[in-house]
């Protein structure tokens, strides 16, 4: 664009008038056509999608057939055929139920428990030896919660006592059971599945007082009660024959202090 701009451009030179009239160019203004198709493209190019050029032998990314299920095929579960890289239909099948995943084992947990309320019943030393935490978990928050309800908040003191019981009695049974590999895990286990009968007392105590006499007698029989199970458990758990008795008192030890605060 020549001679555009300048000062003489928008005004005549005989008076102050201005004149708007556009100026002329020196070059015109081509625009491009796009109406016409370009030779080279295939007659059967798809601009959605790339063609499958399998036979040409261009690269193609995607192809609309390679993932779809064929319906007359026995052998097609519904998932990608060879090529796409995808499920195969019997993944999902084959995975291990969500509690086995999460490490609970139901059927674990209802021997644990029966043993626990029957102490001269037998139990199998694999389940005794799985280092199962749902069952002490589950016993803890309920004794905490019967607790609740009588008017103690003591949920910081049954863990703390759990802990370090749980810490003494491993270092007890590494010493008494060289010969069987102590888990710390195992140890907890056995420990909270025993702590069942001091939920009983605290369910009690919601209901009626266990401050007298009679309160103080049932109180020793759950202290038994746990101590025998626990025991019991450990005994047969690292196969330590003809030492109950020396087990069992620190488990009586231990779950006297849990039965002191269920009653004060």
């Amino acid at each position: 664009m020549a001679n555009f701009g300048g000062p003489n451009d928008f005004y005549t030179s005989g008076d102050n008038s201005y004149n708007f009239d556009m100026p002329e160019f020196d070059q015109e203004l081509n625009f491009q056509n796009f109406e016409n198709t370009p030779t080279n493209v295939p007659p059967n190019f798809d601009l959605n999608y790339p063609p499958n050029t399998n036979n040409t032998g261009m690269s193609s990314f995607y192809d609309p057939n390679a993932y779809a299920p064929n319906p007359y095929d026995q052998n097609d579960k519904g998932g990608y055929k060879a090529g796409g890289g995808g499920n195969t239909g019997n993944e999902f099948e084959d995975e291990p139920p969500l509690l086995e995943e999460l490490g609970i084992n139901p059927n674990h947990i209802f021997q644990k428990t029966l043993a626990v309320l029957n102490p001269m019943r037998g139990a199998d030393q694999q389940i005794l030896q799985d280092t199962d935490m749902a069952g002490p978990l589950v016993f803890c928050l309920a004794l905490g919660g019967f607790l609740l309800l009588s008017g103690k908040v003591t949920f910081s003191y049954i863990y703390g006592i759990g802990v370090m019981g749980s810490i003494a009695f491993y270092c007890l049974l590494s010493l008494m059971a060289s010969q069987a590999n102590v888990t710390f895990g195992a140890v907890v286990s056995v420990l909270g599945y025993c702590l069942l009968p001091m939920v009983v007392l605290s369910g009690v105590n919601v209901l009626i007082t266990i401050q007298g006499t009679i309160g103080l007698i049932v109180a020793g029989v759950c202290i038994l009660w746990c101590s025998l199970s626990a025991s019991k458990l450990f005994v047969t758990a690292y196969s330590m024959d003809h030492q109950q008795v020396l087990i069992a008192y620190p488990c009586a030890l231990l779950y006297g202090v849990f039965a002191l605060i269920t009653i004060f």
